[in-house]
């Protein structure tokens, strides 16, 4: 408890985001060692695939733009009172997005062709009710976090995700298919619905506002689309390397076209906490120097962490796959130097400051970089050209933001970014890239 004490919401966001992640990794690793087939395994991936496609791009739009209107925004006046209408019509909205996806997919019957599937997926119904409860349900940690309650994040994540891990694990180690494992995700998110109920009930002021909603799909669009865009460059990639290679290489790539979960997952709670704190000039300029303390103990961290596995990349590879997947270890190494742009934050800023269709003409050229530099690269680098051209995508997405934020709002990059820092880890993490494999760009 007194762990908990201790907590702000930035860690307890991060926590929660770490929790979310050991649990379906714990999940696979499991499945992996039960009696199911490879083919159930991938059923339940998919589905898990699908559901995030359907919706990540706009709850994670929806909800990052909700942060920064909290008490600040042009429809409903601050009041130093309990409960908050901004809440219940964000709820509505994002309740809204997931019946339309739910309708959308009754519809078409379950017969996709899309990502590389075709035909009809198994456990459709229930995959389309985890698409409609679960959504929703992930307002409720940001209700905490608007509340200034980490404690609270991380007791409803350990409790959600260790009552899910059991519930989805159980019927496999007592010898049961999948179903039983599918089903328990739709009962998990029943339940967080249910907990969402309540805690709008006690912080919610059920008032029905258009206007809120109009300012907040305003402001939330550009970054559904940002977001949209920016998740895509996985599939990007994955498109231009299937027209290209054979099945054998896109499933190296594949393999290999992984970032370090924990530097996305820490980077992400940062960013996330951080958008509610821009709601006066003052508050401001100590949420800058917040982000650049904050990302400097990120990069103690996670910077070193990155240049161990970069060390170990290729025995990993070898040891955690076959002989046939080695050739991955060079693309996870290249995508491993994306940690020079996760840890810069210049999109947290513009989103703080309401300034989020900047964001969505950063992340449109971000993809036509990306295919560009992809074509381009993919002649000569073969499978590492792709990853390459990713990692300057991204590089030159958060240079854009960063000059943004330099010439045309005069927040100047020392700010909020720890510099010296920065500098030091990204030459000495590309410096020992260079050292472990200096041709690794040369090999196809």
């Amino acid at each position: 408890m007194s762990i908990l004490k201790k907590t702000n919401n930035i860690s307890g966001l991060q926590l929660f985001q770490i929790t979310r992640f050991t649990s379906f990794l714990i999940i696979s690793i499991i499945f992996t060692k039960s009696h199911l087939t490879l083919s159930e395994i991938g059923v339940f991936e998919l589905l898990l695939f699908f559901a995030s496609a359907a919706s990540y791009f706009w709850v994670t739009g929806l909800i990052h733009s909700f942060l920064p209107l909290y008490k600040n925004n042009n429809t409903f006046l601050f009041k130093e009172e309990n409960k908050s209408p901004e809440l219940f019509n964000a709820f509505l909205l994002l309740t809204f997005f997931s019946v339309l996806v739910f309708i959308i997919g009754i519809s078409i019957k379950s017969d996709l062709s899309v990502f590389g599937y075709k035909g009809k997926i198994p456990y459709y119904f229930p995959l389309l009710l985890y698409i409609l409860l679960s959504n929703p349900a992930a307002l409720i940690e940001y209700i905490y976090l608007l509340r200034n309650k980490p404690d609270k994040i991380i007791q409803y994540g350990f409790l959600t995700f260790s009552l899910q891990l059991i519930l989805v694990i159980t019927p496999i180690l007592l010898g049961y298919g999948i179903a039983f494992s599918v089903w328990s995700l739709v009962f998990v998110s029943a339940l967080r619905i249910i907990w969402l109920i309540v805690l709008l009930i006690k912080y919610a002021e059920f008032t029905i506002s258009f206007p809120f909603i109009l300012e907040h799909l305003s402001l939330g669009m550009p970054l559904i689309i940002s977001s949209l865009l920016s998740g895509s460059a996985q599939y990007v990639d994955g498109i231009i390397v299937s027209n290209k290679y054979d099945a054998a290489s896109f499933a190296v790539f594949r393999y290999g076209a992984k970032e370090l979960p924990f530097v996305v997952l820490l980077a992400a709670g940062l960013h996330s906490a951080m958008l509610p704190e821009f709601c006066t000039l003052d508050k401001m300029k100590q949420s800058l120097k917040t982000i650049k303390k904050k990302s400097a103990r990120l990069m103690h961290i996670l910077f070193p962490l990155s240049m161990i596995v970069l060390l170990f990349s290729k025995w990993l590879f070898a040891f955690m796959f076959n002989e046939h997947f080695t050739r991955g270890a060079d693309v996870f190494m290249v995508y491993l130097l994306l940690i020079c742009s996760r840890l810069l934050f210049p999109q947290t800023i513009l989103i703080g400051l309401k300034k989020t269709k900047v964001v969505m003409i950063a992340s449109i050229v971000n993809v036509i970089v990306n295919v560009t530099l992809s074509l381009m690269f993919l002649e000569t680098y073969g499978l590492v050209g792709v990853a390459l051209a990713t990692v300057l995508a991204f590089v030159l997405e958060k240079m854009i933001l960063i000059a943004y934020n330099y010439f045309k709002l005069d927040i100047k990059p020392e700010k909020y970014i720890p510099v010296g820092i920065y500098l030091v880890y990204t030459t000495a993490f590309l410096i020992l890239f260079a050292l472990i494999d200096h041709r690794i760009i040369f090999i196809q």
